[in-house]
């Protein structure tokens, strides 16, 4: 996108900007000029200041994180809140809150001399991801709406394939929507992918015989959802950790997609205590032991969530999320009972 266009939308976007503020950041609150909230990720607070009215000192739109010291416009609002990763997807939602005409997109142009990247390899996962869509509106979201999960900020490495391919062990390929979980690392590049094949309608999963499958460099990486602080939660799988987050919705996750994979998974440098998420088998036990291990070798705490029956999706399906709620809360650290849960709720 021409940066003329970048910056047309930036600025009718700032003329709209108390709209755009109480869309997107809607756990803040305006206070006379500025529109006063935690952060651009949408976080209750009131160290983020953003410009409604055009002044001497800037024009409306215009944000600063008084905590971070990060500053931005309402396109940057709008890619934090929704986690979205490629601007594309950024200009795409600036133009339907706008209600502008989306452009015809561009004839793609020949790639030529672009060899086939090996089957199962990381440039394998990158190509299938740059061929997704966001989830919102799409059976992705119906899906896990169907397993209790209606809270979805941050999840941009989630994405959504409409004809992803599925090669059983006999018989030709198939094609099934799916979801398609970007894994990275620290740094937030693309080193793997896994898929979930879904029902056409979204009400399941697929009814292949492997409906999920990972691919790419997973080692040490995760599906990472939100930003992570000083405090993280790591576990295996991507529901299940979407789960947990129905009751913590402003902590950082990373299902890293499997036991051994929890059990070697990086840490951010950032942070200081880490929640380990544990399935209830005897891999998830192992995964656990060692992560502690780990995480105590390099002087940050670790302490394991299990859940009441198999996993945090089941608890959260059979108990409901009151349930949940108060069996994660007596296991938090009392200051993130503060930080991370609503008291009122």
């Amino acid at each position: 996108m021409a940066r003329q266009d970048v910056s047309d939308l930036a600025y009718r976007l700032g003329r709209q900007a108390e709209a755009v503020c109480r869309h997107y950041l809607s756990n803040g609150q305006r206070q006379g000029n500025y529109w006063q909230v935690g952060d651009a990720r949408n976080t209750k607070g009131r160290s983020m200041f953003v410009r409604l009215k055009d002044g001497p000192k800037g024009r409306a739109g215009k944000w600063t994180d008084a905590a971070t010291g990060e500053h931005g416009d309402l396109l940057d609002v709008i890619r934090e809140s929704l986690g979205l990763i490629d601007f594309i997807d950024v200009a795409c939602e600036a133009r339907t809150f706008l209600s502008l005409p989306h452009p015809e997109p561009e004839p793609a142009s020949p790639r030529r001399g672009l060899a086939p990247a090996p089957s199962g390899s990381a440039e394998a996962a990158r190509r299938l991801i740059a061929m997704t869509q966001p989830i919102a509106g799409t059976i992705v979201q119906t899906y896990l709406r169907g397993r209790g999960i209606t809270l979805l900020h941050g999840t941009g490495n989630l994405r959504f394939h409409p004809r992803c391919y599925y090669k059983p062990e006999d018989g030709p390929t198939e094609t099934w929507p799916a979801m398609i979980a970007a894994v990275t690392d620290l740094s937030g590049k693309i080193t793997g992918a896994h898929r979930t094949w879904l029902a056409p309608d979204g009400s399941d999963k697929a009814p292949i015989d492997t409906p999920r499958k990972a691919m790419g460099d997973l080692l040490g990486h995760a599906v990472r959802i939100g930003v992570p602080g000083s405090v993280m939660a790591a576990g295996e799988g991507i529901e299940t950790m979407l789960s947990l987050r129905q009751v913590v919705p402003d902590m950082a996750m990373a299902p890293a997609l499997s036991a051994a994979h929890l059990a070697a998974i990086l840490f951010p440098p950032t942070v200081r205590r880490l929640y380990i998420v544990r399935d209830d088998d005897p891999a998830g036990d192992g995964a656990r032991d060692m992560l502690i291990e780990r995480a105590n070798a390099e002087g940050i705490e670790a302490i394991p969530l299990s859940p009441a029956l198999g996993d945090f999706n089941e608890d959260l399906q059979r108990l409901g999320v009151d349930a949940l709620r108060a069996g994660v809360r007596v296991q938090l650290a009392p200051e993130d009972v503060a930080r991370f849960m609503n008291l009122g709720a």
